[in-house]
């Protein structure tokens, strides 16, 4: 997901109430995944989970020597039931954040993406100032003179994105004053309203909206630079519990392994057409 940035109220008592780490054999872990988040994964129609990392997933969990079930949850809730014991593993695009890092653990990073604007193609705001670049931004920065020129471009007009990500804390830190955010509780949910007219912009992860452009038949497309850099936090990454450090640590080698032959490379290449890997 996309570098998403979950709302932490409540996790933190969770993750207070976790105690102390103690030694366990794994040998059966629980992921979860969004499941609606094509093409990072994807509910298939006969209900199985598929797409970029449900089959990484099964390269990791070989790797660490468990046995991996994966289930659907909703995006929202996924740190608190992490934390209440619902599940050991969040891989859902789930960005690597100092805020997050406060109520749960991460492995290495497996993927880092970018993220930008959609709009339709016929839209006045097609093919805005920078489309086709990239602008690099730090954790927190603002007043970027290329999202500045998009910010009076994009004036009164309205953007959507997914509730509770690091996408939608860029979009109301920079543009909350002079455009109308609205929230979806999906990504897929506002492309619906993207596509009909029915908001003007979307905010996402770029790779998550090559898909969406592919299942709109070329009707969106990007518009404006793409924003990269630490902004977005280390990279996506696992999401554990804080006590559960040896889990951490096993899927942690079995990641950099994945990275290092370039199995990482492969699964990328086959469902986002580019390579993801963490530089």
């Amino acid at each position: 997901m996309k570098f998403r940035n979950f709302i932490v109220a409540g996790a933190v008592a969770l993750a207070g109430l976790a105690g102390p780490a103690s030694a366990k054999e794994w040998k059966t872990v629980t992921i979860t995944l969004e499941g609606a988040y094509a093409p990072w994964n994807m509910t298939n129609p006969d209900g199985t989970l598929g797409g970029f990392e449900p089959e990484l997933a099964k390269v990791l969990c070989e790797r660490a020597k468990v046995e991996c079930k994966l289930v659907a949850s909703d995006w929202d809730g996924m740190i608190p039931a992490l934390n209440a014991g619902k599940f050991d593993i969040i891989m859902d695009a789930l960005s690597i954040t100092d805020e997050r890092k406060q109520v749960i653990d991460f492995t290495i990073p497996y993927a880092a993406t970018p993220a930008a604007f959609a709009t339709t193609k016929d839209n006045a705001l097609a093919n805005a100032a920078g489309t086709g670049t990239e602008v690099r931004m730090d954790v927190g920065q603002t007043g970027v003179k290329e999202v500045e020129a998009l910010k009076e471009a994009f004036k009164g007009k309205t953007i959507g994105i997914q509730a509770a990500t690091v996408y939608a804390k860029f979009i109301y830190d920079n543009f909350g004053d002079t455009a109308t955010v609205r929230e979806y509780k999906t990504g897929a949910d506002r492309d619906i309203d993207l596509q009909n007219g029915r908001i003007d912009l979307g905010f996402d992860d770029s790779v998550y909206f090559q898909s969406a452009f592919d299942a709109a038949k070329g009707e969106l497309a990007f518009t404006g630079p793409q924003i990269v850099g630490p902004i977005w936090g280390a990279g996506e990454g696992l999401g554990v519990r804080k006590s559960d450090t040896d889990l951490r640590d096993m899927f942690s080698a079995a990641i950099k392994s994945a990275l290092d032959d370039g199995t990482v490379k492969t699964l990328s290449e086959k469902w986002f057409k580019t390579d993801v890997s963490p530089k």
